[in-house]
């Protein structure tokens, strides 16, 4: 996976709150085997923590502003995106972001943007307050990716995914999945509070692996805002793999082997292993988001 090195990122998609104290709010969620739990239960690479009843039951503050220091002083080109994870992930935001606007606009709509704020320890968010263990989720509340960066290690070295730059991009690609699901309306379907392989909250997962395969169909080919070149220059077949790795890890029966022991398919909440490749891979193959009809 390879950016244009001369090409501009924009650093305003990104709040960058690592190292921030986040006031009030007592965090929901502890690390360890509660994390691990939590992630069992269905947030991993979910919507906020008031869909699983996991917030605070107060109203937490939003994340404290920031001046996103780390990443507005350190990210601004396409160079510092091929030799930083930080500024890495700050153009997979642009890139994903200029794909969808586009999209948008070629379906006649509007396209409202999302920013992705990044944390370390616990965030406050209009849907609750959270700690990295319940890994990387979207508010649709305050239409918010929040991600601790620290999560890539985690999905390498507790889920087994194999790694990479691309397998990264995968994490970030499917949370702005669940933001285009936010804004057509389909990303409420998930909040009838069923669980099992046949639920709605398994068909919006799969239907955000699908969306996040159709960007990066595109996204070689999708010109950055203001410019007439694509962001991303080049995706390679292992990248892809890397991918569909990353998908199959966080499955819900590859997570409950590993920390249940037993697979419970009447609790899940986003999708075997084998579902989220083929998804993602129906996304990627099409490149075209109407095939993403996981409810059909």
């Amino acid at each position: 996976m390879q950016f244009d090195d001369d090409a501009n990122l924009d650093t305003s998609e990104v709040q960058d709150v690592r190292g921030s104290r986040i006031p009030g709010g007592k965090a929901t969620i502890g690390g360890g085997i509660a994390g691990l739990i939590a992630l069992v239960l269905g947030l991993l690479f979910g919507v906020g923590p008031d869909q699983l009843g996991l917030s605070s039951g107060e109203d937490p503050p939003a994340a404290t502003a920031s001046s996103a220091a780390q990443v507005q002083t350190a990210c601004r080109t396409g160079a510092d995106a091929n030799a930083r994870e930080d500024c890495r992930m700050v153009a997979v935001v642009n890139s994903a972001q200029d794909f969808w606007r586009q999209e948008f606009a070629r379906r006649g709509g509007a396209y409202a943007p999302a920013q992705t704020v990044f944390f370390t320890g616990r965030v406050g968010t209009a849907c609750g307050s959270a700690t990295s263990a319940v890994g990387p989720f979207y508010c649709p509340a305050d239409r918010k990716v929040y991600l601790d960066l620290g999560f890539f290690n985690e999905l390498r070295t507790k889920f087994g995914a194999s790694g990479g730059p691309f397998g990264q991009a995968y994490v970030v690609a499917h949370e702005y999945g669940h933001h285009i699901q936010n804004l057509m309306g389909t990303l409420q379907r998930a909040q009838d509070g069923r669980q099992g392989a046949d639920s709605n909250a398994v068909r919006v997962e799969l239907q955000a692996d699908c969306y996040a395969g159709v960007w990066a169909r595109h996204a070689t080919r999708t010109p950055a805002d203001g410019t007439g070149r694509p962001l991303i220059t080049q995706l390679t077949d292992a990248d892809i793999r890397d991918g569909l790795d990353a998908a199959a890890a966080v499955g819900d029966d590859r997570i409950q082997e590993k920390f249940q022991g037993r697979v419970t398919p009447e609790s899940w909440t986003h999708g075997s292993a084998r579902q989220r490749q083929q998804w993602f891979h129906q996304g990627y193959r099409t490149g075209d988001m109407a095939q993403c009809n996981t409810f059909r």
